[in-house]
């Protein structure tokens, strides 16, 4: 599969991976203040952005995509840093291509199970009758019920775009998601552990990575260090790109 990225700054390699129904372009302000010491790859995952549609869609696959990208890079190694789906799918190519990853950097994930949160919100997105709207904020006020966070609603809706008569589709595959969405939360398991260094960084205001997730962790990946940053939320490197980026840098030139 070519999966669509964005390319920028020069140096060590460093590969970037966006979260459920994130894309690529979520991460230009942090690779913006790393590019001055990385070649930064931001990867559209398969169904989002403007990567190909697929009907299976699980870690182990996902994981293939990435190698699959490295190799026709020209990367035979590099830094892999992923948020949320991303983080397990970065976490799944270590477990599953441990030669390739020089560090793992995991964003406010854990590899364990997740709770289905976001079936609601899809069901929502599903039943959304593109046809019948001519802006977004009327999308906006349509799934307010369903999502009353706005800007999450707003981040949902970067995910459509408009055809040559000006109507909307979603960019995204989105019932290839929601169809797979039950693969996503599943926890990740290998045969053997990456030995490598692994930074987990968590949001203080999350729950996406608790106390009794550390063993797990530790089990999968023995060198982690988990850090916390507090004040941010899931979405830490949107909420403190400085910070976000500052300890990425650090954790990478040690």
């Amino acid at each position: 599969m070519q999966l669509h990225f964005y390319e920028t700054g020069s140096g060590t390699p460093l590969v970037v991976l966006h979260g459920l129904f994130g894309a690529s372009d979520n991460w230009r302000p942090v690779a913006a203040r790393l590019a001055y010491r990385f070649h930064i790859f931001t990867v559209d995952q398969r169904n989002h952005g403007q990567s190909p549609h697929a009907a299976e869609m699980d870690y182990a696959l996902m994981a293939v995509d990435l190698n699959e990208f490295m190799t026709a890079r020209g990367l035979t190694r590099a830094h892999v840093m992923g948020h949320s789906m991303g983080g397990k799918t970065a976490m799944q190519f270590a477990l599953q291509f441990p030669e390739r990853v020089d560090k793992l950097i995991v964003a406010d994930m854990a590899p364990r199970l997740y709770p289905r949160e976001y079936d609601p919100i899809m069901a929502a997105l599903l039943a959304l009758n593109l046809g019948s709207f001519s802006n977004r904020t009327q999308m906006e006020e349509a799934l307010a019920p369903a999502v009353p966070n706005l800007a999450l609603r707003r981040f949902l809706l970067k995910n459509l775009g408009r055809d040559a008569l000006g109507g909307f589709y979603w960019k995204i595959n989105l019932e290839g998601i929601a169809n797979h969405y039950r693969h996503l939360v599943m926890p990740l398991t290998a045969p053997a552990p990456f030995a490598g260094p692994v930074l987990f960084l968590r949001g203080g205001l999350s729950h996406y990575i608790q106390p009794e997730d550390e063993p797990l962790i530790h089990g999968l990946f023995p060198a982690a260090e988990i850090q916390t940053m507090p004040g941010a939320g899931h979405w830490l490197h949107a909420d403190q790109p400085d910070e976000f980026a500052r300890r990425v840098g650090e954790f990478l030139k040690g």
